[in-house]
């Protein structure tokens, strides 16, 4: 018994590096740590009170910033806007709720990372760590038209335009 549950211990202890896939059940190839099924959804990045007040963001750091309704990605000159369209917003356009309220309601774990790779001290909520794969984004084609109800922040892939497109809680932009 006490071989078992040291084995177990050890099971438990010992980091396991995969790759991880959502809405699937086959990796692409072994270039991807995550990777997610075409099933008309998006990902929808962290929302910040405003890109201003973060500390520690590394170069590719994508969030929605609530402050300007704009998706934001951070390069080492700064923040830079993937929204473009300036009228966005955090109103859910199908229950008219605010999903500030939902957001705000909730209570924040700082210290709180998912780690896909080797896990290292790069902040962040979802952060892959691995320097010889990527992440592939939700795809579908034709966002605009076929993800009913976009939540702001969403960042999908467009097949059938081929373009990356993100979702400021008002419009779609869309980035080749």
């Amino acid at each position: 018994m006490k071989k078992i549950i040291s084995l177990m211990l050890f099971a438990i202890n010992f980091p396991v590096f995969a790759q991880v896939l959502i809405g699937k059940t086959s990796v692409t190839n072994s270039s991807v740590s995550l990777e997610f099924g075409s099933d008309n959804r998006g990902l929808v990045l962290p929302w910040v009170t405003n890109t201003t007040s973060v500390t520690g963001a590394v170069d590719g750091t994508m969030v929605y910033d609530i402050s300007d309704h704009k998706v934001k990605i951070k390069y080492t000159s700064g923040w830079n806007d993937l929204s473009v369209d300036t009228t966005g917003t955090t109103v859910d356009s199908v229950t008219g709720i605010d999903g500030m309220i939902i957001q705000n309601a909730a209570v924040e774990n700082t210290s709180a990372k998912v780690s896909v790779g080797i896990p290292t001290s790069v902040p962040g909520i979802l952060v892959l760590e691995d320097s010889d794969k990527s992440m592939i984004l939700p795809k579908t084609a034709s966002p605009h038209l076929n993800i009913i109800n976009p939540s702001p922040g969403m960042i999908v892939y467009d097949t059938t335009a081929k373009m990356l497109a993100v979702f400021n809680g008002n419009m779609w932009s869309f980035w080749q």
